[in-house]
């Protein structure tokens, strides 16, 4: 019988099969470090559109912000001057009043009896004054409550005058101003 060798053809054949395995380990490592690379651009890409988004969200942000410290810079302004306005309307409806308040004391004021001083501390009028008789300081205080203008009468005090206005008492009296309510007509 002849004799064949079948050895070495067995170790071409592993060496061929070791040299194709070491090619698909290759080729998949090529393969693996394509797909990473691939994986990491992508990452990558992401990442710089995620940090750009943040960056534009970041910018708006700011802008969002200066018009925020703006707005609310114009709702203070306006708060001045919707707060001089009331003012201004104030003076303007109270313009009238002290006139009219100068007129209700004259009218109130009976015979026999004049005002030396006149304080108005808010709403509060102090007066000091000359009365013939305490009787006229009755009748000055029952005009007080009977008037539109003024309410609480307060005598706080009633002294003989001096030797120069001898037969006057001196009174200190305070009274509370108010403004009355407008009368409405009927027919409106």
């Amino acid at each position: 019988m002849a004799k064949i060798n079948l050895r070495p053809w067995r170790e071409e054949l592993r060496a061929e099969k070791q040299q194709q395995f070491v090619v698909m380990l290759l080729g998949a490592v090529i393969v693996a470090a394509g797909l990473t690379f691939l994986w990491k651009s992508d990452m990558d890409s992401r990442i710089a559109y995620q940090e750009s988004r943040n960056a534009y969200i970041q910018t708006a942000m700011k802008q969002l912000d200066s018009q925020i410290t703006e707005i609310e810079n114009l709702k203070r302004k306006r708060d001045e001057l919707l707060a001089r306005m009331r003012v201004i309307q104030d003076l303007q409806g109270k313009r009238p009043v002290i006139v009219r308040v100068f007129d209700e004391l004259v009218r109130t004021l009976p015979e026999g009896l004049y005002y030396q001083d006149l304080k108005k501390n808010n709403e509060i009028i102090s007066i000091v004054g000359m009365a013939e008789s305490n009787s006229r300081i009755s009748a000055l205080m029952r005009r007080f409550e009977e008037s539109d203008w003024f309410t609480d009468p307060n005598l706080t005090n009633v002294a003989s005058a001096d030797a120069a206005r001898a037969g006057y008492s001196q009174f200190n009296l305070s009274v509370k101003q108010q403004t009355p309510e407008p009368e409405v007509e009927d027919g409106q």
